[in-house]
């Protein structure tokens, strides 16, 4: 995993929520319990409240008004010790990342194939050379992204160790489309020796495996940031607010023109990146639209079948249903 820093700021909020809790509960159960005095160092609103305690009794109006305004206290405790943890978790676990109106998110909507084959591009030429797909075939990309011939001549540029042969050793030959995408290192220990210690995730199915995933690696790949007063990030991390921790071992790589396109399409960040993520979603739901198709279909046919049930219904049954019949108790 990618190491974090974080701020020592959340540590004290919640040091200080703390607290307030016990604080906060210590006097709930000194009031209910009715061991405080009217001559303690409280405030003149409590001496006020003791006093009638002490004059009332325990079952009168007024100690339900004290009753009613401890609970009040400690609700009010409450709140502010989970708001110390949900600040403290939101530097955890990250800023919270915006909604983007992807295309493809609508109900019967589907890829937007010329962005699939910039992002393929924007991969291959940026993050390929640390970030593997191992669950992603060439042929995958026939019919999506490349004709047939493209993806063959794409899968010829690499280099494949197959066998053993006839003689039993092994060798290289050119890709084929059954080949799935070459891997950056040749196992784990090498992919943390070369990248500091931290590990590259596999990203075939990487928007499916975070929390609102497509938005979340968008946000991560445009939103690196100068650190901000008091954060401090240690040599060979970068700060990016939308990592848990705030600090990442992955530099910034979308940087504008950093890939031309085929197509002429201007390489600015935010083309890239949204490019390089509807390929991601793309690679982890390579059936939706399939499915999308399929379930409109079904829904068509449902919607047909419903009808004619309604119909034969009021044709077999309206005769049944407004017949009248009448009793003779004379005869």
């Amino acid at each position: 995993m990618l190491s974090g820093v974080c701020s020592p700021e959340p540590k004290i909020l919640r040091s200080i929520g703390k607290l307030i809790e016990m604080a906060g509960t210590r006097v709930v159960h000194q009031l209910l319990r009715g061991r405080l005095q009217s001559q303690s160092t409280a405030p003149p609103v409590f001496s006020s409240f003791f006093s009638k305690k002490d004059q009332e009794g325990v079952g009168s109006p007024g100690m339900k008004a004290l009753r009613a305004f401890a609970l009040l206290g400690a609700g009010v405790s409450g709140l502010l010790s989970f708001a110390t943890i949900t600040s403290a978790d939101e530097a955890e676990h990250g800023l919270e990342c915006p909604n983007y109106p992807w295309p493809h998110k609508g109900i019967l909507s589907s890829y937007d194939h010329a962005s699939i084959r910039r992002g393929h591009q924007v991969y291959q030429q940026v993050c390929a050379s640390c970030h593997s797909m191992s669950l992603i075939s060439y042929r995958d990309l026939v019919g999506v992204a490349y004709t047939e011939e493209e993806t063959k001549a794409l899968a010829a540029e690499i280099e494949v160790v197959d066998g053993p042969n006839d003689e039993g050793e092994m060798f290289t030959r050119p890709g084929k489309l059954s080949d799935r995408f070459p891997q950056p290192y040749p196992n784990e220990q090498a992919a943390r020796f070369a990248n500091g210690g931290a590990y590259p995730p596999d990203l075939s199915l990487i928007t499916k495996a975070r929390h609102n995933g497509q938005n979340y690696v968008f946000a991560l790949l445009t939103g690196y940031r100068d650190p901000p007063a008091g954060v401090s990030i240690r040599d060979g991390l970068h700060y990016n607010p939308y990592f848990p921790g705030g600090a990442i071992a992955m530099p910034k790589m979308l940087i504008d023109g950093a890939v031309e396109y085929e197509d002429g399409t201007p390489a600015t960040e935010s083309q890239m990146g949204k490019d390089v993520v509807s390929f991601l979603s793309w690679a982890a739901e390579p059936e939706m639209e399939e499915r999308k198709l399929m379930g409109f279909k079904w829904i068509f046919l449902l919607s047909l079948a419903l009808l004619q049930a309604a119909y034969y219904r009021r044709m077999r049954w309206s005769v049944l249903k407004s017949r009248k019949l009448v009793l003779d108790v004379v005869n």
